[in-house]
């Protein structure tokens, strides 16, 4: 079972270097399920009904979410009836949608869960706590468990990815737009990477105009964020090839990539 997690796919540009470029991707590396983190994917906060619809039709299978999951108030009016998405699990309980979801593909189950670290994002349920109740019920039905961190602090995702060694197949961050190299397999099992990283505009400051990032830094004065412009884009990935009896991952590979739009 080889799976790819693209990094948070950032407004119309991450939109379409998904367009251009998954298919291939997906040809080259024998992908059998793709997920991707849609939190920015609709002008750079959120994500729409349409905007998800677009994505299905370009390749991605499943989307994970994060601390923008509820900026786009589209979201409200589909969430509950979309198969294909998980908000964080650790949102309290009542939230719109749910954290955790398991998906067959060629006939092979596959849990994927949603957590939302803590250190300098929301005050939210514990993510530790939250995605080992999660495991625990996912476990009974399939070896493969995803889980994508959506967090700030590198040490927090790295401690959960410890934390849940030998029973999650992956633990892959996302939330920073900066990909990391620090990719690995821990206790012959799990696949981690602290960022899986962005796709969207390559000449900005994460996803967004740089010159109205460096004002910010300069000025300190509020300063309304807009994605980045431009005619080349990067496409952020990695694939896990995973045992599909077992659960174990057996390689994890990053992609970073270039491309024109």
């Amino acid at each position: 079972m080889r799976v790819l997690m693209i990094g948070d796919i950032v407004g119309r540009i991450g939109r379409q270097c998904v367009r251009d470029m998954l298919e291939k991707v997906k040809e080259n590396y024998c992908i059998d399920f793709t997920i991707a983190n849609g939190e920015n994917a609709a002008g750079g906060t959120g994500i729409t009904k349409k905007v998800a619809a677009q994505l299905y039709s370009y390749g991605v299978d499943f989307l994970t979410m994060g601390n923008h999951t509820w900026d786009n108030k589209d979201i409200y009016n589909f969430i509950d009836q979309e198969d294909k998405i998980v908000r964080p699990a650790n949102y309290p309980q009542g939230t719109p949608g749910v954290g955790s979801r398991i998906v067959k593909v060629k006939n092979i189950s596959i849990g994927i869960i949603n957590v939302l670290g803590r250190v300098f994002l929301l005050p939210l349920d514990c993510p530790f706590r939250t995605v080992e109740k999660e495991i625990s019920e996912m476990l009974k039905i399939t070896p493969i468990i995803i889980v994508d961190i959506h967090a700030e602090a590198t040490s927090e995702k790295i401690a959960l990815a410890y934390f849940l060694e030998g029973r999650a197949s992956a633990v892959l961050g996302t939330h920073t737009h900066v990909q990391t190299a620090d990719e690995r397999i821990i206790n012959d099992h799990t696949a981690f990477i602290s960022d899986v990283g962005m796709t969207g505009p390559y000449d900005s400051i994460i996803g967004v105009d740089r010159d109205l990032v460096i004002d910010k830094f300069i000025t300190q004065l509020p300063v309304r964020f807009e994605v980045a412009r431009g005619e080349k884009a990067q496409f952020n990935a990695v694939v896990i090839e995973i045992d599909a009896e077992s659960g174990r991952a057996k390689e994890i590979t990053r992609i970073f990539d270039q491309h024109s739009v």
